[in-house]
């Protein structure tokens, strides 16, 4: 589907939705090359499966798109306008849907999907531990997460990606997030893999079930 739905629990989205307004039109540039083969490694196990309902959190301009496989019912959301505009432009031969909403407060029922994808969104976000929280109030018990983002290692110190956090958050992602840290508030999810995809580590390929 070409067109986008919004949902009525979508809300401004303050300085986060503003600078993505101003970042749409060079996204692509930045976080197009860069992470293209991380990401297609982060999709792969979804063409091990068939008949899914996928939830694309924070899909952006759509980039993952081309690397995911037909068959499933996929279900794609950003918070901004500017950048979905840009998406539905993308995916046209898959089974998609597109919902402009808050990842903080997700428009739809517990156990809604089988799966979540969650590139680039949970360390983006001002509270990465709610939009993992409302990403895995969303999936069955038994589906699974699919993570690709920037996660500081536990106890390391990183005094300069924290000291840039608060102004970096305010433009574009934060620095300073903790997987597992977010994983001490997530009872029911469970950690699958944990591998290293770019930058030394600091961007991680996370696989998470619901349990």
């Amino acid at each position: 589907m070409s067109s986008v739905k919004a949902s009525k629990r979508t809300r401004p989205g303050g300085a986060l939705k503003r600078s993505y307004t101003l970042l749409a039109p060079i996204y692509d540039l930045v976080a197009g090359p860069a992470f293209r083969r991380a990401r297609k490694a982060s999709l792969a196990p979804l063409h091990r499966l068939a008949g899914q309902d996928v939830f694309l959190n924070g899909i952006g301009t759509g980039l993952d798109l081309q690397h995911l496989p037909r068959g499933h019912r996929y279900t794609a959301l950003d918070l901004t306008d500017a950048m979905l505009r840009r998406g539905v432009r993308r995916g046209k031969d898959l089974d998609l849907n597109w919902v402009q909403g808050d990842s903080l407060d997700l428009p739809f029922r517990d156990d809604t999907f089988d799966c979540a994808v969650l590139h680039l969104i949970v360390a983006v976000v001002p509270r990465p531990v709610q939009a993992l929280s409302e990403a895995a109030r969303v999936v069955k018990t038994g589906g699974t997460l699919l993570l690709f983002d920037k996660f500081l290692g536990a106890g390391s110190t990183a005094p300069l990606r924290r000291l840039l956090s608060p102004v970096l958050s305010r433009i574009a992602t934060r620095t300073d997030v903790v997987f597992e840290t977010l994983m001490h508030a997530q009872p029911r999810l469970r950690v699958i893999s944990n591998e290293p995809a770019l930058a030394r580590g600091w961007f991680r390929r996370i696989v998470l079930e619901k349990i």
